[in-house]
Parts: C-alpha cells; sequence; structure tokens
C-alpha cells in the first residue's frame, strides 16, 4: 500500500495550521472517494497541539493530525508490509512450500506469540541441501545414505536453520541511514519490526535502489523555514495559505490557492462549499474555532467579509453564534499565570529573514494580560535565551489581549529595528502597549519587513 499524502501546517503549529490540516484532509479524502481513488490524505502537525485545538477536536470528537518530526523518506516507505511468516516449529519441507507457493526468498520466523525469531531463506535452504555432497564423500559414495538424509532434513525444524544475525530497521527509522547498513549486511534483506517485537515489514536492496519522496500539501504557510525538517527532498503536491509568497519551490506546477483572507481555515471551507462536500459538525467546530482564533473573533485588520461569511455558515452547522463560540475557545488559553515560559513564548513563533539576519515574532493571545506581565523578568530573560541560542537579531513577543484589543510588545536583542518601524521606545521595563495591533502578519511583520 502507498504511503499517505500527508497535509501539514507549519512548526510550532497554532490553531489555524492544526485544524486547516483537519479539515482539509477530510475533504481530499472525501474527493477521493467520489473518485474512486484509494488515494489517502493524513492531517500531520510539527509540534504540540495549541490549547483551544486540544479543547475542540477532544470536544467534537475528532482525530488530531498525528505528530511528525520531518518529511524525509523513512523506512516505512518503502519495506514491503506484513511479510509471510512461519512458525519456528515448522518443518524445512513447510518452509519450502511456502517459499515457492509465495515466490519469496526468505520467510519471516516466528515464536509461539507470533513475534520475530529470525529468518529462513532459500539460500539456507540450498545450503543444507548441498552440504549433503559432504556427507556422499564420507559415505564412500553411497547415494541411499545421502538420500535417507536428505529425507530426514525434511522433517527438521525450521528453528534449527533460522538466521539471527539481521539486520533490524524501525519504520520510522531515516531511509538514508539504513540503506548504509542494508548494503553492508550479509543478506539482502532487513527485517523492520514494531516496538513490541513483532515483524511489520521487509526490506530488500532492490527497495532502496530508488529514494522515494514523501508526498505533502502544504496548509497555513509557504516558507521553507516554516516548513517541516526534510521538505527539500519531499514532492509538495498544493499550497492552501493566506500568507505573503515565499520561497517553497516546486518541481512541477501544482495548485497553489493564496487569498487574502484572515484564515487558511476560511479557505478550506470556501473548497468544501465549492466542490459540494457536506461539513461535518466536528469539522465544522475545528474550521470556524481557527478562524476565530486567526482573525481574533473578527476583529484583526486581517478579517475580511468573507471571513465573517464562512465563520457564519459554519456557525449554523455547529449550532452556536460564532462570536460566543469564538471567545469560548479563546478561553481555553487559560492558566497563562502558570504556563511554560517556553510555552509562552515559543507556542506561536515564527522565523523571518530579515536582509542576512534571522527574527523571531511570537505571539501569545490571552484575555489576561496582567497575570503574564507579572512574570516579565522570566520571559525576558527566556527571549534573551534564545537570542543568544539561535542568533536572532532579535525576538519580538506580541501578548495580544483579546479584550482589550491591542498587544503588549517585548523586544530582545535589537530594538533598534522594532522602535524604527514603529516609532516607539521598547526599551524599558513593561515594553510598550499598541492599541489595536492584534496580526502578526499583516500589521507587524509587512511593517518590520518593509522598514
Amino acid at each position: 500500500m502507498t504511503s499517505p499524502i500527508l497535509v501539514v501546517g507549519h512548526k510550532n503549529p497554532d490553531n489555524d495550521s492544526i485544524c486547516a490540516a483537519v479539515g482539509y484532509a477530510y475533504l481530499k479524502n472525501e474527493l477521493a472517494k467520489r473518485e474512486g481513488s484509494s488515494t489517502r490524505y493524513v492531517a500531520a502537525r510539527l509540534g504540540a497541539l495549541p490549547p483551544e485545538s486540544a479543547w475542540v477536536l477532544d470536544g467534537f470528537d475528532v482525530e488530531p493530525p498525528i505528530p511528525i518530526s520531518h518529511v524525509r523518506a523513512r523506512v516505512s516507505d518503502v519495506m514491503t508490509s506484513d511479510p509471510i511468516g512461519i512458525d519456528q516449529d515448522a518443518t524445512l519441507v513447510n518452509a519450502g512450500r511456502r517459499l515457492r507457493k509465495y515466490n519469496l526468498r526468505s520467510l519471516v520466523v516466528t515464536d509461539e506469540e507470533g513475534k520475530y525469531r529470525g529468518l529462513i531463506t532459500t539460500r539456507m535452504l540450498a545450503y543444507r541441501y548441498i552440504s549433503a555432497t559432504d556427507l556422499l564423500d564420507r559415505a564412500d559414495n553411497n547415494m541411499e545414505t545421502v538420500a535417507n538424509d536428505l529425507l530426514r532434513s525434511l522433517d527438521q525444524r525450521v528453528s534449527e536453520i533460522t538466521e539471527v544475525d539481521v539486520l533490524t530497521l524501525s519504520p520510522d527509522g531515516l531511509l538514508s541511514d539504513a540503506v548504509e547498513d542494508l548494503m553492508t549486511s550479509s543478506l539482502r534483506e532487513a527485517v523492520v519490526l514494531d516496538e513490541e517485537g513483532y515483524c511489520i515489514g521487509i526490506v530488500t536492496r532492490s527497495d532502496v535502489a530508488t529514494r522515494p519522496r514523501r508526498k505533502l500539501i502544504l496548509v497555513d504557510h509557504n516558507e521553507t523555514s516554516q516548513a517541516a525538517n526534510g521538505i527539500e527532498e519531499a514532492d509538495v503536491l498544493e499550497i492552501i495559505d493566506h500568507h505573503r509568497i515565499a520561497d517553497v519551490t516546486t518541481s512541477s506546477p501544482i495548485q497553489f490557492i493564496n487569498l487574502p483572507v484572515g484564515s487558511t481555515a476560511t479557505i478550506v471551507t470556501m473548497e468544501f462549499r465549492k466542490y459540494g462536500v457536506e461539513i461535518p459538525q466536528g469539522i465544522a467546530a475545528a474550521l470556524l474555532s481557527a478562524i476565530m482564533t486567526d482573525t481574533v473573533v473578527l476583529k484583526s485588520p486581517t478579517a475580511t467579509p468573507t471571513d465573517q461569511d464562512q465563520a457564519e455558515y459554519l456557525a449554523k452547522i455547529v449550532g452556536v453564534d460564532a462570536i460566543e463560540f469564538g471567545l469560548e475557545v479563546f478561553q481555553c488559553h487559560g492558566g497563562d499565570g502558570k504556563a511554560p515560559v517556553e510555552k509562552l513564548v515559543g507556542a506561536d513563533a515564527k522565523e523571518f529573514a530579515l536582509g542576512d539576519q534571522t527574527i523571531l515574532i511570537a505571539q501569545h493571545e490571552t484575555v489576561d494580560l496582567s497575570h503574564i506581565m507579572e512574570r516579565e523578568d522570566e520571559i525576558r530573560a527566556y527571549m534573551r535565551d534564545m537570542v543568544a541560542a539561535h542568533n536572532y537579531e532579535f525576538v519580538l513577543l506580541m501578548i495580544t489581549d483579546i479584550l482589550a484589543e491591542g498587544s503588549q510588545f517585548l523586544v530582545e536583542g535589537n530594538r533598534r529595528i522594532v522602535n524604527r518601524a514603529f516609532n516607539i521606545n521598547c526599551t524599558g521595563e513593561g515594553g510598550v502597549w499598541m492599541p489595536g495591533v492584534l496580526s502578526r502578519k499583516k500589521q507587524v511583520v509587512s511593517r518590520i519587513l518593509g522598514a
């Protein structure tokens, strides 16, 4: 079975990145069914679930995206799944029949629990019979003696000639690492084991002759710095986004939907409606929550009439008031006074290139700004560590107060760039309150990069 196509958002995923992936993967699977295609689409994520994503997905019984750390080719992308096996107590004649029946070079030998024990190969069986020539020499060319020995060997147990010195691999291991080991192994194949010791696949040298490329659909981003590690080794099939067009490249034309709206989930909802695919309540709730968070309950300057139209459409499916639902989603942040500092600063942080330098602009949305500001010293210390560890020109944290409709700016590193872009003096304790600044993309990033 071919590997599924991953629908994945950016690193440090926010709610829009998560829920757009969930919604678009569902839509693509429904369209594949309509076309009679066996292609599968799986939503994936490049980090932990944000609290609001966990709340809406769990509350509406929607499967969350699977966590991945990279999109490089894995052992599981080339292995032959569910290999034919044989019990260790079976006879050699049974092994030979099974090898012939399935036209195989090897069988997986299993114990009484079905766990991997080793391999039995056609090479081993051939060697067993070829070794009979030694007996022929010792028996003064007595063919009857040799024949009887060969007949007795047919009842020999598989366990007696099982090869146990076999290369074992993890399904999630990098294929590039496995190739070298496989080429230097004494056998022509390796076995793939799961965490419990069961054999789930076989990899041969011919399997790795051509390196596969994992297939992706990107949502909510089109910058390589925000994309999965190894994206240069993958094939991007589609991009669904609402940010500036950046530097993800493809080898052939693709569907690239990039609209100036407030949320990727808005575009995904429009695609559902374009193709006439019914949106289940859980998927609708996820998409609605993403529109609400990315547009700050439709208050952000990035919010458009299109976002509002799609939000109202989804709210009818969910059976809620869009604004009230959005405020409820934001309440899921909670606990800002006790949240780990790395979560406050890094949960929704994006890198951007500023000339030859790299900057980090993070955003944390809250309904309790005062509790976060009580931790300013701790937050600033963590930001300084980030500047030093990653050689950032600066780190800017926007603490966005949903109810007050503005953001508190905290900056560590080269503050002059931020001060010049906004004509502020963000150097002292407490940072600077920026009324009406709610959108990182439209009100902050564009201004800094264009300064």
